[in-house]
């Protein structure tokens, strides 16, 4: 599977998919702020258009 790195705010069920369906494993992918932010767009609070860079991106540009 290709690694992304980049996740839009409305992407929760791209999130979901992509950690295998385990929402704890796509907190940690999006961190807290993230997947806040995700679960806020997915239940229809008015949240402006932005994306999440994952912890994945993170830790690859740490090493």
């Amino acid at each position: 599977m290709e690694t992304t790195w980049v996740f839009a705010f409305d992407d929760r069920d791209k999130v979901s998919a992509y950690m295998g369906q385990d929402w704890d494993a796509a907190r940690g992918l999006l961190g807290g702020k993230g997947a806040n932010l995700s679960e806020m767009a997915r239940i229809g609070l008015p949240v402006p258009p932005g994306f999440t860079v994952s912890t994945e991106a993170c830790n690859a540009f740490l090493q």
